[in-house]
This record gives structure tokens, C-alpha cells and sequence, in this order.
């Protein structure tokens, strides 16, 4: 029956097209040169918040990523247990997470992770826990 649908279907004139992959339920663009975050939950704008990237010598690196570990608490190896509550991480060492240097947020001034009010961490920590770390992308500009 469904050949018969789907062949007249094309005889009038319907594309027929494979199932489309879903999109991800959450997108988190950065924009560097704006230091801005917009997220986006099944296509609708939710969310735009100031952060911090990559200061001088310390670039946030550009690209597409999807989460690969999380975690409410953590604190930096590298830098001094620096506090990083409600941790992305997306590429290596490389995470979006709250800051207590909110004076600082809109302006360049990590070491290459992406810095959020530790308000709008835990919103989006919690969402990326919900919708799932598969259904996330980070894109990085």
C-alpha cells in the first residue's frame, strides 16, 4: 500500500525525499567578536546572554562541537582549582561554564573556555541535561 502512496504521490508531482535527520534540540552559538550567546531549542530562540571567551593568547577555538563531558562541580587542573560550576566541556580542556568574574562578562578574558554568568551556566547545564548531550551543538564563531 505504501508504494502505491508513494508512486502516486510522485505522479502528481510531490517530491519524495528520505526522512530528514533530526535537528538538535539545542544550539548554543558564541559569537567571539560580539562575546554573545544566543541558545536555541527546537528552532526557537530562547536565550541570547554576555560571556567571555579567549583573551590574547589564549584563543577560544572556532568550529562546531558537540558536548563531551559534564559536570556541576568542577574546579581547573590547569589553572589553580579556578571554581567552573555547571562544566560543558566540548573540545579537550575547553568548556562553557559559570565564572565569578561577572564584571568581566562582554569582554575577552579566559583562558579559552567560554564564561557565563553562573545563573545562565546552570540554565543551560540543566537544558543540555534534559535534551541530552546528542541533541546539542556548540558552535564556536
Amino acid at each position: 500500500m505504501r508504494r502505491v502512496v508513494v508512486a502516486a504521490m510522485v505522479a502528481v508531482g510531490f517530491a519524495v525525499l528520505p526522512a530528514a535527520t533530526a535537528a538538535a534540540a539545542v544550539l548554543v552559538e558564541v559569537v567571539r567578536s560580539t562575546q554573545t550567546m544566543d541558545v536555541i531549542v527546537d528552532g526557537e530562540h530562547r536565550y541570547t546572554w554576555q560571556v567571555s571567551t579567549g583573551r590574547a593568547g589564549w584563543a577560544t577555538p572556532p568550529g562546531t562541537f558537540h558536548p563531551q563531558f559534564m559536570a556541576t562541580r568542577w574546579f581547573s587542573r590547569i589553572f589553580n582549582n579556578a571554581p567552573m560550576p555547571h562544566s560543558i566541556f566540548y573540545s579537550g580542556p575547553f568548556a562553557i561554564h559559570g565564572t565569578t568574574d561577572v564584571a568581566r562578562l562582554g569582554r575577552t578574558a579566559s583562558h579559552g573556555c567560554i564564561r557565563l554568568h553562573p545563573d545562565n551556566a546552570a540554565v543551560l547545564f540543566d537544558l543540555v541535561q534534559r535534551q541530552g548531550m546528542r541533541n546539542t551543538t556548540i558552535v564556536v564563531q
